[in-house]
């Protein structure tokens, strides 16, 4: 009985909340951080806004980017380690190609925010970020966002040339 209440729970979990539509509201103080899927397509959508508002094409998203923008999103969550710097002293460049991917062109990294808008609004602040989310000859990207064990989230933003 237990089992199948907590497997009902779950799946329910899994539907998206745009099912519910107003069934559902959560008052400002008690709404939780998205789950990293949620903030890794949102993140997406609002870069994607900022490049074409800018004047730039929407990028497409690449899984072996996704790979490796989460991979070091992990590495970063795991060792509190915040750096364009991963293990063993990777770069973005090897971390890309480690995951297939032979055309990386940047990297934009971020931690703590708790809102897609947040992290776009913040990269979008800073110049080096700004330039690359707005760099027109990126024809693809990937964010990557993995949670701390103290629910920090770490951000990894690649993109790539082809």
């Amino acid at each position: 009985m237990q089992k199948t209440l907590v497997r009902r729970l779950a799946t329910l979990a899994m539907i998206p909340a745009a099912l519910f539509g107003a069934l559902a509201v959560a008052a400002p103080a008690e709404a939780a951080t998205p789950s990293f899927t949620t903030l890794q397509t949102q993140i997406v959508s609002l870069s994607n806004k900022e490049r074409v508002k800018a004047g730039c094409a929407g990028l497409r998203v690449n899984a072996q980017l996704l790979w490796a923008a989460r991979g070091h999103s992990k590495y970063m969550a795991t060792t509190g380690k915040f750096s364009h710097t991963g293990s063993a002293g990777s770069t973005f460049i090897a971390r890309a190609r480690s995951a297939g991917y032979s055309a990386a062109r940047s990297e934009n990294i971020a931690w703590g925010y708790r809102s897609a808008a947040e992290v776009v609004n913040a990269w979008m602040k800073s110049p080096g970020h700004r330039r690359n989310l707005l760099d027109c000859g990126a024809k693809t990207f990937a964010v990557g966002v993995v949670f701390s064990a103290n629910g920090n989230p770490y951000y990894t933003q690649d993109f790539g040339s082809r």
